[in-house]
């Protein structure tokens, strides 16, 4: 999708895949097979490049110092992308600029979270055990994965087999999740997306709505310029998407940073004036930044996860007849049960319409219905 926003502006594109297979493989025209965790890889593909950014936070940090060392542009840099790497290193930095989040705790053992779990319950004053406590491996989760809400020192011991550092948090006691997407160029110009709210299922995005119904004002301004002071204060260049908690008491949380487009911001490639991936690479490429702006009132996404259509055609016929307005983005992914392999995006206004467009279109090229 990042390559697709650079087609009208005459981009030309590097990657570095695992495999011939993964989605971007499938259609960019240069392609390197290789490791990313290997920094002789590294350097041979970045010498063809410019600029480097990323779709993912893993490519390890002192190999893109290296980089940055041998003249290579790398955008967002190390000294910003550690803190969407490590979960620990996040919420250290956040904690000396003021930025609230879920109360927090680096762990050793099981019993090291029952004793952060004491002392949530003596903070709140109401008689538990202080569990549930969510726990999370600093490094490497995502989409769930990762991440465990533990309900007794019994179960807190699956995390630490992994033999990788354990955050313990608060589990937060939220109304829903929102996020908030700013992007950044190295000059400093920035701008944010409507603030949108996330509806999780098992751990997985299913549904994003922009903006998020029934925000106060006040309230998405502040998410809006947090978002906007972490981008700054943590030095990134690209998009930056901060996920958020809407907490009972009119408060946002920061639960996590991702440091590239991301999927709370999929809505944009046909809700807003410029999409997230048109305007990451403005940043990256230090061009000026575009319009934000939503296009309609709403605008929803509604990710189709692998499920069992064997004839995706059929399916093509039926939603794009039923809902010539929709918009479908597939990935070219292998289908597995619960893998993201596409989204959908509806937009209108009457937000009812509008999600019950998106749900049906990815249930139905899900297979979860068939009329």
């Amino acid at each position: 999708m990042t390559h697709e926003a650079g087609i009208p502006l005459g981009i030309r594109f590097r990657l570095l895949s695992d495999t011939p297979q993964d989605s971007a493989a499938q259609v960019v025209n240069d392609v390197v097979v290789g490791d990313y965790r290997d920094l002789e890889t590294l350097r041979a593909f970045a010498r063809g490049c410019d600029v480097i950014t990323f779709d993912h936070e893993h490519v390890p940090i002192e190999h893109l110092r290296a980089l940055e060392k041998d003249g290579i542009a790398v955008r967002p840099g190390p000294d910003a992308l550690v803190h969407a790497q490590d979960k620990g290193v996040m919420r250290a930095r956040l904690d000396a600029l003021g930025v609230p989040c879920p109360r927090h705790r680096i762990v050793t053992d099981p019993q090291d979270v029952a004793a952060f779990a004491a002392e949530l319950a003596r903070d709140t004053g109401n008689g538990s055990d202080g569990f549930p406590v969510v726990l999370k491996t600093v490094r490497g989760g995502y989409d769930g994965k990762g991440v465990w809400v533990v309900r007794s020192v019994e179960e807190a011991a699956e995390p630490f087999r992994a033999g990788v550092p354990v955050l313990a948090e608060e589990k937060v006691d939220f109304v829903r999740e929102l996020a908030a997407n700013v992007v950044r160029s190295p000059h400093g110009q920035a701008v944010a997306y409507p603030v949108v709210e996330s509806r999780q299922v098992n751990g997985v995005c299913d549904t994003v709505i922009a903006p998020a119904p029934d925000l106060d004002e006040d309230l998405a301004l502040r998410a809006e310029e947090m978002a906007l002071r972490i981008a700054k204060e943590l030095g990134v260049v690209g998009h930056l998407a901060v996920e958020l908690f809407q907490t009972r008491d009119g408060r946002v949380l920061v639960n996590e940073l991702a440091m590239r487009p991301h999927n709370s911001g999929h809505w944009s490639m046909d809700g807003a004036i410029t999409s997230q991936f048109a305007n990451h690479l403005r940043a990256v490429l230090d061009l000026p930044l575009g319009d934000p702006r939503p296009r309609a009132r709403w605008t929803v996404m509604a990710n189709v996860l692998g499920g069992d259509y064997p004839d995706m055609y059929s399916a093509y016929l039926h939603c794009m007849a039923r809902d010539p307005r929709l918009k479908i983005h597939m990935y070219g992914k292998d289908v597995k049960p619960g893998r993201k392999v596409g989204h959908v995006n509806t937009y209108g206004d009457d937000l009812d319409d509008v999600l019950e467009r998106a749900r049906h279109a990815a249930d139905y090229l899900r297979g979860t219905i068939t009329e």
